[in-house]
């Protein structure tokens, strides 16, 4: 029986060659869709999801009140890291965790005594004791997991990491070998560990014992005992108890800090981030370089699900228009003794055929798919993956709701007709019903589609604001280069700074060089210094947090800045003075900039005197407001470099002077890494977010318009067929071409149109939502409404005429023919 059905269904498909070819185009796409999007949502959703009762692991993080302002960090004060330990009750498993500040380079002993090898700039390293090895599941390859880390000066070692340093051992022997990491801590290997092969945000490579911390120069430098110092770098994970109260330990948490603490201005919060949270939260850094979004998945999910929507529509339309058709073979099967369930059966059957080869079309699609998105897709997501036992499942999973979705409705429509009724030649009952059903089907299509279209110009205008407004400075032809400082050792940095300008006056030699500059960083960056200032303007005491950079006087001309009232800083190593923003300035009571100069600033209990005002400038991406920031000078701690390069006249003028200026720094810095940016990219950076879902929706846009303009095509040349012989009398009396293509396309145009009218308004209530994440915006105007209108008719007029003006130049004897 069922290698009948398959038999028929086979025999129907090919006789039907053009919609079932429709059929399978729509519902590949959908699939193909479907299946990225599935990788990327799987692999996101299962991070830590191994470790073992992981909901009862959490991470203590910060809210720290400012004035003005509240941050979020995910790290604590180090001496209430060690509190946590003695003095809260509830928790199983204490893991402190710190990571490094500044570049590391490790140095490995060789055992022939010959020259130590040297690995520079190494990530993943990681400052954990045993607990940490308790809380994930590691597989030792040599060591104990109980005392590999107790003593000071040891390190445990990922496999991949031992065979970086060790090539060629047995990871036994690399037991007892010495690493010592920025030649200052010299420590012993006492384990071997497997690198963890789950998704995971705890992707560190080399584990050095947390008690180095106090035993070493670190502790001063990481603030040990300083109460007041909130560093990310500085976290805790622990590990409840079952039936531990998280509002209590919490509770427990801020008395500790609240008694210790001695920085009456940092109020701080304390909460508990499930271990689940990590991955997705954005208020707060993981250890990966990628902090997924819950609202881009659940919105990827949503297209996967349009799309797959829009296939089925595709077969439920043609298939119940197609109905005429199959109208006899439907009256003799149930003559024949066919019941109503084995017609079902067999038009399921059909779908399943359409929807299996359908899915085969995917998999092939799949792997090219995962590449033309490879920005955008996790670099760990590839076509391997669809071996996977799980995507398999889901394939076959999605081929049955498929059919489900897509042949049930018009299985039931077909299965209905009264055998007597159909074989005398009359079908006309329920037909009205099942074309305004059609036409409802054919009008969500288009309201999707036509969604697609307004919200990928809505974005795509956002994207060409943000990049092309004037943020108030100069950003094109700029590069930054970035040269060593020692952040632990001041003593040092008189003598780095002289090289560092010895450096600057080379360059600013160099022939493709307009100017340069020294600076903390560009006027524009993702990460900000912000200080808390207080200023008494003999009322009331006024207190924020300000944004501050450092910059030398050469900076403001170099980046075009202007200036309100005053001057800029000069390049100093002791005097301390600020030039403000006017925001700054508005938010200490000046209305007239000028009478801000002269004023003082307190800051860390000093007071600086205020000696420009600026005019206002975008520091961060435009998500954010222009929030107080202040200038000052302090040339120790200008470690990047700002170079204007002359304008490029023939391509290659400035690869040529980057490469000079590369020559100039190796002749300075012969053992450091040369990198550089350009502003205006780094800038463009701000928004990858943004860019990805631009390309998203673009892609998302042309397959739902692909899909609904099949289904359009199917539904025309159905109806052309039904029609041929009212076009050919028509003809014969003397209708013309173009009055026989407006009578056939109006219908169509009608439907189209009022899914406009549908889709205009939800895609202004989505798009306007999306567009309060900026706080300075492109304004969503009626052209861009009337653009996607007109682009949807053009499309589906394109769509109707490739079949409707080949039916109505058609000879009308051939029609009149037809029967």
């Amino acid at each position: 029986m069922l290698k009948s059905y398959f038999k028929t269904a086979w025999r129907n498909i090919t006789s039907n060659k053009i919609f079932s070819l429709i059929n399978i185009i729509g519902l590949a796409m959908g699939i193909s869709a479907s299946l990225v999007i599935y990788l990327i949502v799987s692999y996101d959703l299962n991070f830590d999801k191994f470790e073992k009762n992981g909901d009862r692991i959490y991470r203590v993080v910060s809210d720290m009140k400012f004035p003005d302002n509240d941050f979020k960090n995910p790290g604590l004060p180090m001496p209430l890291n060690q509190a946590i330990r003695k003095e809260v009750t509830g928790v199983e498993i204490f893991v402190p965790l710190s990571t490094p500040n500044g570049d590391i380079n490790v140095s490995i002993s060789s055992v022939t005594g010959n020259t130590p090898d040297k690995y520079k700039k190494q990530t993943g390293i990681v400052y954990v004791d045993n607990n940490y090895f308790n809380l994930l599941s590691y597989t030792w390859l040599a060591g104990s997991p109980q005392n590999s880390l107790h003593d000071p000066f040891t390190t445990v070692l990922t496999e991949s990491r031992a065979k970086t340093y060790f090539p060629g051992d047995d990871v036994s022997k690399d037991i007892g070998r010495i690493i010592s990491y920025n030649d200052s801590i010299k420590t012993t290997v006492t384990g071997i560990v497997k690198d963890l092969d789950k998704n995971t945000d705890f992707n560190f490579k080399e584990f050095i014992s947390y008690s180095t911390i106090p035993n070493s120069g670190l502790k001063d430098n990481m603030g040990w005992d300083q109460w007041g110092s909130v560093n990310s770098g500085h976290q805790l994970f622990i590990k409840l108890n079952e039936g531990t109260n998280t509002v209590a330990l919490t509770k427990q948490i801020q008395q500790l800090f609240d008694k210790n603490q001695k920085n009456a201005y940092l109020k701080n919060i304390f909460l508990l981030q499930p271990l689940s949270d990590v991955h997705f939260n954005s208020d707060y850094d993981s250890f990966n370089e990628r902090i997924a979004s819950l609202t881009t998945l659940y919105g990827l999910l949503a297209v996967a699900m349009i799309l797959l929507v829009l296939g089925c529509i595709n077969f439920i339309n043609l298939t119940t228009a197609q109905a005429a058709q199959r109208a006899k073979e439907i009256g003799i099967r149930k003559t024949m003794g066919s019941s109503k369930q084995q017609l079902i059966l067999q038009f399921l059957s059909e779908t399943f055929l359409l929807t299996f080869f359908a899915t085969i079309v995917s998999l092939i699609l799949t792997p090219f798919i995962i590449k033309l998105f490879r920005d955008f897709i996790p670099p760990k997501i590839d076509a391997v993956m669809l071996m996977n036992v799980n995507v398999i499942v889901f394939m076959i999973a999605l081929v049955f709701v498929i059919t489900f979705l897509a042949g049930f409705y018009p299985a039931i429509i077909l299965s209905k007709y009264n055998p007597v009724t159909v074989l005398k030649g009359n079908i006309s009952s329920g037909s009205s019903r099942r074309v305004w059903i059609r036409k409802s089907l054919t009008i969500t299509q288009f309201v999707f589609a036509q969604a697609f279209i307004i919200a990928a110009i809505i974005v795509g205008t956002q994207i060409r604001y943000t990049l092309n407004k004037d943020l108030g400075f100069r950003k094109n032809g700029i590069i930054t280069i970035e040269t060593p400082i020692d952040f632990f050792h001041e003593e040092n940095l008189p003598k780095q700074t002289s090289m560092r300008d010895v450096l600057l006056q080379k360059i600013k030699l160099l022939p493709g060089v307009t100017m340069a500059c020294t600076a903390s960083e560009a006027p524009a960056t993702n990460g900000s210094s912000f200080q808390t200032m207080k200023f008494n303007n003999d009322k009331k005491e006024i207190e924020t947090t300000v944004q501050v950079k450092n910059a030398d006087d050469d900076y403001f001309k170099l980046y075009n800045m202007h200036l309100l009232a005053g001057r800029f800083p000069k390049r100093s190593d002791s005097t301390i003075e600020y030039a403000i923003n006017e925001s700054y300035a508005k938010f200490l009571g000046f209305k007239n900039p000028a009478d801000a100069v002269g004023k003082n600033i307190l800051r860390n209990d000093k007071l600086v005197p205020v000696i420009g005002v600026l005019r206002d400038f975008y520091s961060q991406s435009l998500h954010a407001e222009i929030k107080p920031l202040a200038f000052y000078s302090d040339k120790n701690w200008q470690s990047q470099l700002q170079i204007e390069l002359k304008p490029e006249t023939t391509t290659g003028t400035w690869q040529t002077t980057i490469g000079q200026i590369q020559k100039t720094f190796k002749e300075i810095y012969p053992d450091e890494d040369f990198t550089y940016n350009f502003v205006d990219e780094t800038i463009a950076k701000f928004y990858d977010n943004e860019q990805h879902t631009s390309t998203l929706l673009s892609w998302s846009t042309a397959l739902a318009i692909i899909i609904s303009c099949l289904g359009l095509l199917g539904l025309v040349i159905y109806t052309t067929n039904q029609r041929t012989k009212e076009i050919g009398v028509r003809k014969v009396l003397g209708a013309t071409v173009t009055q026989i293509v407006t009578l056939l396309s109006k219908d169509f145009i009608k439907l189209v149109l009022f899914a406009f009218v549908i889709a205009a308004p939800l895609a202004w209530l989505g798009m306007n939502k999306w567009m309060q994440n900026f706080a300075y915006r492109a304004n969503i105007s009626w052209w861009i409404f009337l653009v996607s209108g007109i682009l949807i008719i053009l499309v589906a007029l394109l769509t109707l005429s490739i079949q409707i003006i080949r039916a109505a130049i058609a000879n009308p004897v051939k029609s009149l023919r037809t029967e």
